[in-house]
């Protein structure tokens, strides 16, 4: 397996790589869109973030691999399994499943397995892409270019953590708990604004116009190319220090208090841009809560709300005739207004 680019190693695209730790730290975020242009690191930082993170424990011989130790999300093999003994389990990698543009509904949610039915005559299911992305990532690439029907789809199962076949004869539910991570460049298409709404946190990635950062990220992209398990070797300290602070993030998150008084600013926040729903606050209130928990903070402050307020609500505004700002803009205009007292 070819050795993944170091996330500590990426120079700059500092939202994104916040982002994407956030997402990792609380999968209840709801996923990370990245939008920016062609060879910008978007799907390095994508790929990196699969081997930093921790393994972790499923049950043996399950499709879906299972967390033994959480019985509301076993699939029914596992049910049945636990029923005859205590279930075997074991450590694994964290899913990270690419979805191919050209990939039929069927490949997606799974189906029946033809070859099984006609040498055996078994209604069997074969499992698909979400199956395998149970407890991980489903990575999209140029998800801007997928068809919108499978969009929708995905996005339904990622809201559920369901994934519910009825076709074929056979009826499968099984448990797909999966984070959307979804890339693309603007220029090729847009999401539509309610599919847009339903991604957790939105980031732009833009080429670097700082020259020592571009050549910093030459010379690491080159170094690493030329010797991967040098380069590797190199930053496995700062990756280890990473990934244990994924590790504290996830055991503390839940203590970490969000005051009446954030609750507040994120309301009038999000009142001041005229989202729709209550979507954003919900969303900038879990990924301050991940910002503090991955920072050992005990409580969300201000500066934790702002930091994440681009990237929770800047897909998040309606398009307004009168002001031609970028949404990155609106945000930060509606961050200095609601702050400045």
């Amino acid at each position: 397996m070819a050795r993944a680019f170091p996330f500590s190693a990426i120079v700059g695209q500092d939202e994104m790589k916040l982002a994407l730790m956030i997402a990792a730290v609380d999968p209840r975020i709801g996923g990370v869109l990245a939008f920016g242009d062609r060879g910008s690191g978007k799907s390095t930082a994508v790929r990196a973030l699969a081997a930093l993170l921790p393994t972790m424990r499923a049950v043996v011989d399950c499709r879906y691999q299972c967390d033994p130790d959480d019985v509301a999300s076993w699939c029914e093999a596992c049910r049945a399994q636990a029923l005859k003994g205590k279930l075997k389990s074991h450590r694994v990698p964290v899913p990270v499943v690419d979805l191919p543009l050209g990939a039929t509904e069927d490949r997606v949610v799974g189906a029946l397995d033809l070859e099984r039915a006609l040498a055996h005559g078994e209604k069997t299911f074969e499992a698909g892409l979400l199956a395998r992305a149970n407890r991980g990532f489903l990575y999209i690439d140029e998800v801007n270019l997928l068809e919108d029907h499978l969009v929708d789809l995905l996005l339904d199962v990622a809201a559920s953590g369901e994934n519910v076949v009825e076709r074929d004869g056979l009826s499968i539910r099984h448990p797909a708990r999966i984070v959307l991570v979804g890339t693309g460049n603007p220029e090729e298409g847009e999401l539509r604004p309610q599919l847009l709404d339903r991604f957790g946190l939105s980031v732009e990635v833009k080429t670097p116009d700082d020259l020592l950062t571009r050549i910093e990220v030459i010379k690491r992209r080159d170094a690493f190319e030329n010797n991967p398990a040098d380069f590797v070797a190199q930053w496995a300290k700062q990756e280890a220090k990473s990934r244990k602070t994924i590790l504290s993030a996830r055991e503390r998150i839940d203590e970490v208090l969000v005051s009446d008084a954030m609750l507040t600013r994120a309301a009038q926040l999000c009142m001041s841009l005229g989202t729709d729903g209550l979507r954003g606050e919900l969303t900038l209130m879990r990924a301050a809560r991940a910002v503090a928990a991955i920072e050992g903070e005990k409580v969300v402050n201000e500066d934790h709300l702002k930091r994440v307020a681009p990237a929770a609500l800047r897909h998040r505004l309606r398009r307004n005739p009168l002001d031609e700002s970028g949404a990155s803009v609106r945000v930060e205009r509606a961050l200095a207004e609601c702050f400045a007292a």
